[in-house]
Order: C-alpha cells, then structure tokens, then sequence
C-alpha cells in the first residue's frame, strides 16, 4: 500500500512540488478508501457472527423438538404395553370366570368335591376382586398416559406454529413502531393540535392489545392443565383455529373459504382440545396442497337435528383407498421420515371420541379429501366440576 507513493515522486524531475502534493492527495485517498473497506468488513463480519447465532438457536430448537418427539414415542410404547397387560388381566378374569362356573356344576354332581370346590370358589374370587382392582388402577394410569400424549401432540403442534405465530406478531410490532414513531415526530415538531397525537397512539394501543391476544391465546393453548368441559360454541373455535394457523397458510399461498353456520353451534367439549382436533386437520390439509396448483381449504359447519358436522375440505391429491382405513392409526404416516410423527389424526380421533364424536374421511384421487367431524349437539350446560 506505500509503493504507489514513492512511485508518484519519481514520475520526473519537471513536475517538482505538483507531483508530490498529488501523490500526498492519491495516498490520503487510498487510505481513506482502505478505511472503509475495512469498516465494510467488520460490518460484514458481525453480520456473519449474528448469523452464526441465529443458526445456533435454529439448531438447539430442532433438538428440543426432537427429544418432544421421542418422548411422545416413549408415552406411545408405555401406552401399548399397559394396553397389551390390561388385555391379558382380562383373559385372566374371563377364565377365572369359566372356571368359577365349572366348579359350581360340579358342586351339584358330587358332594364329595363339595369342600374343594368351597375352596377353589374363595380362591377365584380373591382373584377376580384383585384383577377388578387391578383393572381400575390400569385404567387410571391408561387415562394418564392420554392425557400426556394429547399433550405432547400439542407441544408438537406449537413447534410447527412458531414461525407463523411470529409472523403474525410481526406485524402489529411494526404498525406500533409507525404510529409512535409518528407520535414522536409531531411532539418534535411543535404539533399544537393533540387530536392526531391521540388518534395515533390509540391505534398503537389497538395492535398492542392485537399482539398480547395472540401471545395470551398461545399460552393458553399449549398450558397443560386439568381437563375441564364446558358448552362452547364450534364456529368460535373454528375462527381461533385459523389465528394460529394463518400466516402458516397465507405464506403457502393458501385460500380459507368459510362457511360457517348463522345459529350457535353447541356442544360439550373441552375447547382447547376441540381447538387442537381442528388445528390437526387445518395442518393435515396444508400438508395435502403442498404440490397442488389449486390450493384452497374450505371449512363448513351445520346442524342436522341432534348433530353438529364440520367439514374440513381441501383440493389436494387426495388419499387412496387403501390408506384410509389406516389414517387414524396411532403413528401411521405418508409423510417423509422427520416430516411427520402419524399423531395427529390418531389424537384427533381420540379426543372426539371422549365427546361422543365421530370422524370419517372421503377421498378419491385427484379430487381432495373431507373430513367430516360429528358432534352431539348440547342444549345445556354441563353439571359444575365437570371434568375428564
């Protein structure tokens, strides 16, 4: 870098001061220009280091949701062996229960046998009241263990949200930094005229309160809590449904056309956990249109007499029929490998199931899918303390 000046002071004998004083000025320009090349690198470098760090809190996130996931695989295998042993506790109870008649036939036959049978009777019954025993506590812990993997189906349902939830916060964020921007610049100003400053900051108020109901109705969702029902009305849970999940949808180009019923739409139900049977569906017909060239979900609600049908459709491939008897089945999935856990339709139709609901499927291929979801209708509010 200090060549070209000794370069300069050697052009010839006949310029004298002139050549000096602009190889001076060459010099201070380089070196002013190398000052700045190396500001613009050290910008760039902290750029790198931010980005460094963002990908780091990317990375330890894919291994939370990762251990989530084998922790849901864990509860599903607890689940399948106390299933398995509470099948085998009742084939215990049905032989004790043949055996028991068995003994008493032969009491009439012979009163020889009377006192062993007398025997054999007190012993079976000792059994069967420790296998009844055996069984409610059994079914304690089975009800346990669902409450844990509708919980962990939540959690996982959070992890996809994330990136949409942050986006919808995204823009109340910026339309609050606009308007108290604008507050600023008129105080700055000398503004006489309060009005405006007013009308700002109340705007600014309204996408605050936007931004802390999104964020409150997150935490609510994912809060494990004991399960309570209530009457709530299903085209209100359908609509907070579609908070959660738009900027997902909006992101992938996807249309949302609603047809929700006029009149309340009442059952019994826990309304967290309706809400995660119709964000299961939402994120299943997101995940049909991802190749499709028309990409629209259309959502309806009605009530037939005693039943309340939602039907999520969407304009995706479709599902062919011999994986439709399958697709509520605990952990079965088309997707790829680390795409998907084969939960969520298996958590959906149990929770529907706790309500007296039912859910069935109608695809062919070409022509999307529908899932039609049927619920009792409830004209009264359930009895206080009601719980699960």
């Amino acid at each position: 870098m200090t060549a070209e000046p000794e370069e300069f002071d050697q052009a010839g004998p006949g310029n004298g001061g002139a050549g000096n004083g602009g190889a001076e000025l060459d010099a201070a320009a380089l070196r002013e220009q190398v000052e700045q090349l190396r500001a613009h690198v050290e910008r760039a470098e902290e750029r790198r280091r931010a980005l460094v760090h963002i990908m780091g809190d990317l990375n330890e996130s894919n291994q939370k949701l990762a251990d989530q996931r084998k922790a849901m695989l864990h509860i599903l295998g607890d689940y399948e062996n106390d299933r398995s042993r509470l099948a085998r506790q009742t084939e215990r109870l049905d032989n004790s229960r043949r055996a028991l008649l068995h003994i008493l036939k032969d009491s009439h036959e012979s009163n020889l046998r009377l006192g062993d049978s007398r025997k054999a009777m007190i012993h079976i019954m000792g059994d069967l009241r420790e296998t009844t025993q055996e069984m409610e506590r059994r079914e304690h812990e089975l009800r346990d263990k669902q409450e844990q993997l509708v919980q962990a189906g939540k959690l996982a349902t959070l992890g996809e949200l994330t990136t949409g939830v942050a986006h919808e916060l995204n823009n109340p964020l910026n339309n609050i930094g606009l308007y108290v921007g604008n507050v600023i610049d008129r105080i700055r100003l000398g503004a006489d005229d309060a009005e405006p400053l007013v009308s700002d900051l109340e705007k600014a108020m309204e996408q605050v309160r936007k931004a802390t109901e999104i964020i409150s109705h997150l935490r609510t969702f994912g809060r494990a809590a004991r399960v309570s029902i209530e009457q709530v009305d299903v085209d209100d849970v359908i609509e907070r449904s579609l908070l959660l999940v738009h900027e997902q949808l909006r992101l992938r180009g996807i249309e949302v056309e609603l047809e929700l019923c006029p009149d309340e739409l009442l059952v019994v139900a826990n309304p967290i956990q309706l809400e995660q049977v119709f964000i299961n569906l939402l994120t299943n017909a997101r995940d049909a249109l991802a190749d499709s060239k028309r990409k629209t979900i259309r959502i309806a609600s009605s009530r037939d007499g005693e039943k309340i049908r939602i039907a999520f459709s969407d304009t995706g491939p479709g599902i062919p029929l011999e994986l439709q008897q399958r697709i509520f089945d605990p952990f079965f999935t088309t997707k790829e490998v680390g795409t998907g856990t084969g939960l969520g339709l298996s958590i959906t139709y149990s929770i529907l199931k706790e309500y007296g609901g039912e859910i069935s499927v109608d695809s062919r291929p070409g022509k999307g899918a529908t899932f039609l979801v049927e619920l009792p209708f409830a004209d009264e509010e359930p009895p206080q303390e009601a719980f699960l």
